[in-house]
């Protein structure tokens, strides 16, 4: 068959009608089996086909159909408009909608009625041959997608799946006269389907509803005459300004060009405080964050396909389809599994009476015999249960550490994560603010009672202000990192409009920096420059070395050649570094590594402040490279925390790489981190490591329920105190409880277990 190039192009399809993950892998059998694919995979709980292969469109929906499914959509579209359109999508409020949807299921609330009689006729001992005919239409109508889909899987996958088992014990059933069991099977598999299909559909929108953080329309200024007008974000582009009013939710990444506000960034970043948006702070907004009592004129930085909440979105889909390596065995077990109980039930049926004499038949009403024990072995090996019990683990993991401002890149991530031992943590930019920031002023004006200089940040010190203003009048239209630590200092203590900005001011190499405030001639310059040439304190002297010994820098002013204090300014451990560090022991963690080219002095302060169980400083990226290879000897599983530029290579070496994100580096941190922190909060690590070692308990739970309900009911079966209708509630009752069990992690709390 001739192809053009268009089809060589992967494909990706919408799959509708799926109950379990077992329609899943009857589609991607399906599909493959059509000539010239190369690759094919379904996801069941992202329903997202992936095919790859000289094949048609088409061709490939056909064949899906031909499968009893169908495809609603490609899914290449704008993820603009695909979000727009799931949040389009009415999620059924309760099950009886859910099961109006397709005519599969309506057919099963038909069987639901039509089994009645029959149920009747079990608890009352009444027999007519009404009934039998009620018992006979609801095994019809409810058994005929699940025969349909049997005889499909028999003459296009060439396999033995869930629905053949069930579709041989319905027929093994009316051979021997057990009509109402035969229909009561179907309808409780039936109904049992359909749930898993509502459960399964409840943790899908779950993921949806991050869709619906972010607002479709935005309010864009023109710039001339600054006129309003409503528009699709879709129609947005950079450089546009948008007006955000008070109480609105931001549409688009971009920064403020106008207006103060706080801002509630959670459901982006995890963040429970409002942060504080303004042109002299922190600037930078995210599209889904909610505007608080100021209205913001933004300037957008980004296309909505590009944007923090639609790479969210795109980075949570994709990471459903990566399976963990639990699922991935699982998946294979059940492929093996099911054709091996048809042979077993086969055997259980043959084998006693052949060889022991024991009944084929039912000899009485009252007692089995082998051949029905084996229809019901049938039954109560069905693999349902323990093939969904390992994705919706995963799938409500990864939605509640989005959802917490946590980006995990897959299911075997969360398993990675669930067995670290160890830590290691960069210290600039991750432990610590990863800029410098005012630490002390020293006035030599300013004394306490007993005559010793108060080395604090107070604001109510008058010398020390002034220190400060002069200072940063100097350093006003400078773009060195220490003068902006100075005239943030100078916002925070509100001395804006004490001094104007200074005139002539000159830079001396090596030396610091020299200007002339309302006539008088300030020089900021290093403690070894004050040695040099200005007289200073003998103990402002011995403080300034030790704040040097220490890693921290001491800038010394002088006005008119007479010395006024110091400035002394460092990089600061972020405020939830201490708490964050505190929750890693308290989740077993008692490996935590910094890793650093720092020196040792400033390295070991930093350390003792925060609380790591051990330092280790001056070390190039191919340091850290070696220190991750020799902590994973040392300890097994290590995690490896950065800012995802400098520490790349340490982080592709750890079993898990965590980037922080935040305002800056969040773009490129999701795209080559496997973790990514969205906030600076590096409390959101311990919830991650909490959350993984949850779901990997939770999966642990489900596959032993799965199993260990089966041999029960697998027991009383051989016993013959086991019927059909009760193996079918079991196998039911059990998929429902592994799904429920999974989902609970939708709800797992930020405390610690």
């Amino acid at each position: 068959m001739a192809t053009n190039t268009d089809t060589l192009q992967p494909q990706t399809f919408t799959i509708t009608g799926m109950d379990c993950a077992g329609c899943a892998k009857s589609v991607e059998t399906a599909v493959s089996k059509l000539d010239g694919v190369t690759d094919c995979t379904l996801n069941f709980t992202t329903e997202k086909l992936h095919v790859s292969g000289g094949v048609n469109k088409k061709e490939i929906v056909d064949r899906v159909r031909q499968a009893g499914f169908d495809v609603a959509q490609s899914s290449t579209q704008a993820v603009g408009d695909s979000r727009e359109a799931a949040t389009k999508a009415a999620q059924p409020q309760n099950f009886v909608q859910f099961m109006w949807q397709r005519l599969e299921t309506r057919l099963a609330l038909l069987g639901v009625l039509l089994i009645l009689p029959g149920l009747a006729e079990e608890v009352a001992g009444v027999e007519h041959w009404l009934i039998d005919i009620c018992s006979i239409g609801a095994l019809l109508v409810a058994g005929w997608p699940v025969a349909r889909s049997a005889w499909r899987a028999l003459t296009i996958n060439r396999e033995i799946n869930i629905n053949v088992l069930m579709t041989a014990a319905a027929i093994g059933a009316v051979v021997i006269g057990a009509y109402t069991e035969a229909g009561m099977v179907m309808v409780l598999f039936a109904i049992g389907e359909a749930l898993e299909g509502y459960t399964a559909s409840r943790a899908r929108h779950s993921i949806r509803s991050l869709m619906d953080v972010a607002p479709q329309t935005a309010t864009r200024l023109q710039q001339a005459g600054q006129d309003e007008e409503t528009i699709h974000i879709n129609e947005l582009q950079v450089g546009d300004i948008i007006l955000v009013k008070p109480g609105e939710r931001i549409a688009m990444d971009g920064h403020v060009i106008a207006g103060a506000s706080s801002v509630n960034q959670a459901a982006i970043t995890g963040e429970s405080r409002l942060i504080e948006k303004n042109l002299d702070g922190d600037v930078n907004v995210f599209a889904g964050s909610v505007n608080g009592e100021g209205a913001l004129e933004i300037e957008v930085t980004k296309l909505a396909e590009d944007n923090t909440i639609s790479r969210v979105i795109r980075m949570v889909e994709e990471a459903q389809e990566r399976q963990a390596p639990a699922q991935r065995f699982v998946d294979r077990f059940a492929a093996i599994y099911t054709p091996i109980v048809m042979l077993i039930a086969l055997a259980v049926a043959i084998m006693p009476p052949l060889f022991f004499g024991q009944p084929f038949w039912n000899p009485d009403p009252e007692t089995f015999g082998w051949f029905y024990r084996g229809l019901a072995l049938l039954v109560v090996a069905c693999p349902c249960a323990l093939v969904i019990s390992t994705p919706v683990c995963i799938i409500s993991a990864i939605t509640n550490a989005a959802r917490n401002g946590v980006l995990v890149k897959g299911g075997a991530y969360i398993e990675a994560l669930s067995r670290v031992r160890a830590v290691a943590l960069d210290k600039t930019g991750t432990l610590t603010q990863g800029k410098p920031a005012v630490t002390v002023v020293r006035s030599i004006n300013c004394e306490d009672e007993h005559g010793a200089e108060i080395s604090k940040l107070l604001d109510n010190c008058d010398p020390c202000d002034d220190v400060i203003a002069l200072a940063a009048a100097v350093e006003q239209r400078s773009e060195h990192p220490l003068a902006h630590a100075i005239l943030s200092e100078l916002t925070r203590r509100g001395l804006v409009q004490r001094y104007p900005i200074a005139e002539g001011v000159t830079a001396l190499t090596g030396k610091g920096v020299v200007g002339t405030v309302g006539g008088r001639n300030v020089y900021i310059g290093s403690h070894s420059s004050f040695d040099d040439g200005v007289a200073h304190s003998h103990e402002h002297c011995i403080a300034a070395a030790a704040d040097a010994s220490n890693g921290y820098t001491p800038m010394m002013v002088s006005a008119d050649g007479g010395y006024l204090g110091t400035i002394t300014v460092a990089d600061t451990v972020r405020e939830s570094s201490n708490a964050a560090i505190a929750e890693l022991k308290a989740a077993g963690i008692n490996n935590i590594v910094m890793l650093t080219g720092d020196n040792a002095g400033t390295a070991q302060t930093i350390a003792d402040e925060v609380g790591v169980t051990d330092v280790r400083a001056e070390l190039m990226p191919e340091d850290k490279l070696a220190a991750v290879e020799e902590l994973r000897k040392q300890y097994g599983s290590v995690a490896m925390v950065g800012d995802g530029i400098n520490d790349a290579p340490a982080l592709a070496a750890a079993d898990v790489g965590i980037a922080i994100g935040g305002a800056t580096g969040t773009a490129q941190a999701m795209e080559t981190a496997d973790v990514t922190l969205m906030s600076e909060d590096l409390r959101q690590l311990s919830f991650a490591l909490r959350l993984a070692k949850a779901a990997m308990q939770t999966i642990r739970a489900n596959v032993i329920l799965s199993i260990g309900i089966k041999l029960v009911f697998l027991v009383l079966v051989l016993l013959g105190v086991g019927t059909m209708w009760m193996a079918v509630v079991a196998d039911v009752g059990t998929s429902l409880l592994v799904t429920l069990n999974g989902m609970r992690l939708l709800r797992f709390g930020t405390d610690p277990a």
